[in-house]
């Protein structure tokens, strides 16, 4: 039985169609993820449930009696309230185990100082405080729109856990597809003022998807074939005189009417980065504090040549300080970060910089440059716009009428267009749209240079990082190869065996001097590719194999154009430009066989050892 029926609902705003003409049943039980590019109308489709936004046309008529909690985007809060008084402020149900459960649900959220006052958090915790005041109001329905935003991965797993026992419906817009994956049983995809139903989880979505498409141009192909056979027909000169031929060339007319599926636009990212030296970013026993708060303390590394750094810890340990030191907007309180001259950072930050609402988009990105060099040679910042889903009406718009989606979109651009070869990303993921997130990591995939992370999006993370840094609350990082998975795995690993070093340092004590306990302090961690390593070791012979022969056949090329002075200057800079990713790609491959050997060493050392005993 349907608890909420949305019924024929249209909506337009200026001259973009958001719905046309939608109908939807929504039942008792379900958990709806709501899925589509930034700007298609989620946050739209979420008001006019809530009842907060009425549509042109159409109704949404909902079951008596039913009860609904709405957690906004950019929550709201009122003046001088305290955290506790704001959470519970919406109950409807006063008790002492509403606040009892209020004061819970804020400190599994990572807010501990119940009567600090709203307005002096961050926009992370007061996006944090709304999600509690959400979940602590009984509700039939609860609307999320991105919960997930702010949380770090200890917390995203806790909601997860509370929405799957949570009893009643759930609707919501994420960009989390891990989060979609495990807690939703339905998508709901909006894609050119229509909905498309998937009564399935986000990995079960994109095959069906892929289905829906894939029939659809079957159709258009069979629809097309049949057009092409009745025009021929018609040419023929028939005559209207029979009610067969009438009815023949009707159906001509209703093919002619037919519309092509409309695909959704995607971004499309491309870039030069600039081209590093041997001397990329070192940091020298780094530390910093603000007052008693210690946020990095004595942190040493080099970053490698085209690294994928996944940078993760609680909220508010220091991830985005590390980032601004290496960026230059902070310096250490001891230590010292050196760059190299060649390198060229572009920094994201978690809050989109402060941006003119009046200065109109295309000008925004003019201040960059009115050409930007890619790898197809310079285009204006008008056609880099258009690629970035900003057509020509929008780019002379002022940035105020972009969605929060749209104007990081926009920033994410101006960070591109600067041709860095070093990419800092503070939680990047918040509100870009799921397939903006898809293309932004096949653009980091192929991206010539240096990529670090902060982020807790972890299918981000397994897509982009093959080493992980998790912090501590004491400003400690530690190390970890692979994407998130591969640290989720070794951490699991690492724990009980660090209880147990424990218990055995205990038991023996100092004055026996804890011989067992050092021996298995000091055993050297099992050496093992990581998921991503394996892969790369198994293809890279082929890609060296490539590039080789792409080198030999510009060469030839070369040969051949010896007097044509603009086709012999292409043909350098292609060849320059092969030659640098061959040579990056012979010293990935010494590391990968150098790492081969001692795995396989150590294996059979293992084997020895086995047979020994």
């Amino acid at each position: 039985m349907n608890i909420i029926n949305i019924e024929h609902i249209s909506k337009i705003y200026g001259d973009k169609v958001i719905f046309d003409d939608v109908s939807y049943g929504i039942h008792q039980g379900d958990k709806i993820g709501i899925i589509g590019i930034n700007g298609t109308g989620k946050t739209t489709l979420l008001h006019i449930i809530a009842g907060l936004e009425e549509p042109d046309e159409g109704q949404v008529i909902t079951q008596n009696g039913l009860r609904m909690t709405y957690l906004p985007q950019h929550p709201v809060f009122p003046e001088d309230a305290t955290i506790l008084s704001y959470v519970t402020e919406g109950q409807r149900e006063k008790s002492w185990n509403g606040e009892s459960e209020a004061r819970t649900i804020l400190n599994r959220l990572g807010i501990e100082n119940h009567e600090e006052e709203v307005k002096h958090l961050s926009g992370g915790q007061k996006k944090r405080a709304a999600l509690a005041r959400a979940l602590v109001n009984p509700a039939d329905v609860l609307i999320l729109d991105e919960p997930t935003n702010h949380l770090d991965n200890e917390m995203a797993a806790w909601l997860e856990d509370y929405l799957n026992r949570f009893k009643g419906t759930v609707i919501m817009v994420t960009h989390d597809r891990y989060f979609l994956d495990r807690v939703t049983n339905k998508i709901l995809e909006i894609s050119h003022g229509k909905l498309y139903s998937y009564d399935a989880n986000y990995s079960e979505f994109l095959e069906r998807k892929a289905e829906r498409e894939e029939m659809e141009l079957a159709s258009e192909r069979k629809r097309q074939s049949i057009l092409r056979m009745e025009v021929e027909w018609a040419r023929r000169g028939c005559r209207a005189r029979s009610t067969k031929q009438r009815a023949r060339l009707e159906r001509l007319e209703a093919l002619k009417n037919g519309s092509a599926p409309l695909r959704d636009q995607t971004v499309e990212m491309d870039s030069v980065e600039t081209r590093m030296g041997k001397k990329t970013i070192e940091l020298h026993h780094i530390s910093k504090s603000f007052g008693e708060k210690v946020c990095v303390q004595d942190f040493d590394y080099i970053v490698l040549k085209n690294q994928r750094l996944g940078i993760i810890g609680p909220n508010g340990c220091g991830k985005s300080t590390l980032l601004k030191m290496i960026a230059g907007i902070l310096t250490p309180d001891s230590g010292s970060v050196e760059i190299g001259e060649t390198v060229k950072i572009g920094y994201f930050s978690q809050e989109v910089e402060e941006m003119n609402t009046q200065q109109r988009v295309i000008d925004y990105i003019r201040d960059v440059a009115e050409y930007i060099p890619t790898r197809e040679g310079l285009v204006s910042a008008a056609k880099l716009l258009e690629r970035f889903l900003f057509d020509s009406s929008m780019q002379y718009t002022p940035i105020s009428k972009l969605s929060g989606g749209e104007k990081k979109r926009l920033y994410l651009l101006k960070v591109l267009a600067a041709a860095p070869n070093v990419l800092l990303l503070d939680e990047i993921t918040n509100d870009i749209d799921i397939p903006t997130l898809t293309i932004l990591e096949d653009y980091l995939d192929s991206f010539s240079g240096i990529v670090i992370a902060v982020s807790h999006d972890r299918y981000f993370l397994d897509n982009l990082a093959d080493r992980i840094f998790e912090f501590d609350r004491n400003g400690h990082l530690t190390q970890y190869e692979g994407g998130y998975t591969d640290y989720l795995e070794a951490r699991k690993q690492r724990i009980p065996q660090e209880e147990v070093s424990a218990q055995a340092k205990e038991q023996f004590g100092p004055r026996s001097g804890g011989k067992d306990w050092k021996q298995s302090q000091n055993r050297p961690a099992k050496l093992k590719f990581t998921f991503k390593e394996q892969r790369e070791f198994e293809t890279i012979d082929d890609e060296i194999q490539a590039l080789e022969e792409k080198i030999a056949s510009i060469e030839k090329e070369i040969m051949a154009n010896a007097t044509n002075s603009g086709k012999l200057n292409e043909l350098t800079k292609e060849k320059e430009q092969a030659e640098g990713k061959l040579e990056e790609k012979m010293d990935r491959w010494v590391y990968l066989n150098d790492l081969s050997e001692k795995i396989r060493a150590q294996n059979n050392q293992e084997i020895s050892n086995g047979c020994k005993r």
